[in-house]
């Protein structure tokens, strides 16, 4: 496993090592020890599949507030996206910082998403298959979501953000200027 650290601190970039032969491929996605060994002692909990039908649709950013904020290994299982993260820790030296990172099919590359840090992607082929494991289960108290296009952020999602395919609840998200961070940076 190929652990590759980013400018946003916690964030990761995982890319397990593929064997292939006339079959197809394998990999071993996750491993607790090796995790383990690599500083990654993570207990998730609950496993999440999102299937994004058209090429355009966003889902973000999202987060999980306390006390069920939620750490988050996130990966293509068909097609592909970009996957982006944002910190929203108060007081990060990276505060609203985003980092986007292709993850497909064929690339096999994962994102590791720390507690404090909004998420969202946007589908780049169609019938997009994310999966990803959480370190909480979800609580519906604790749910909240951010504009994607907020300025204030800047994102490039490589699509026009008024031809973006989105649910009624991220359509309806708040900007930053009209929320409050419930993360704290830790240092």
């Amino acid at each position: 496993m190929d652990i590759e650290q980013t400018a946003l601190d916690g964030v990761l970039i995982l890319t397990p090592k593929r064997f292939s032969d006339a079959r197809g491929s394998f990999s071993e996605v996750w491993n607790r020890n090796t995790m383990r060994d690599a500083g990654l002692d993570h207990d998730f909990v609950q496993d999440n599949q999102s299937i994004s039908e058209a090429v355009g649709t966003v889902r973000g950013l999202h987060y999980q507030a306390p006390p069920h904020a939620q750490d988050k290994l996130v990966r293509t299982g068909r097609g592909c996206v970009l996957d982006v993260v944002v910190d929203v820790r108060r007081g990060s030296p990276t505060y609203l910082k985003w980092l986007g990172v292709e993850l497909s099919e064929d690339n096999g590359r994962q994102l590791f998403v720390p507690k404090g840090f909004l998420h969202g992607f946007v589908t780049r082929a169609p019938r997009s298959v994310l999966l990803y494991k959480t370190t909480d289960v979800y609580a519906p108290d604790c749910d909240g979501t951010v504009h994607f296009a907020d300025p204030e952020i800047g994102i490039d999602w490589g699509i026009d953000p008024a031809s973006a395919v989105l649910s009624d609840k991220d359509a309806k998200a708040p900007m930053l200027a009209d929320w409050t961070s419930p993360f704290e940076y830790e240092g």
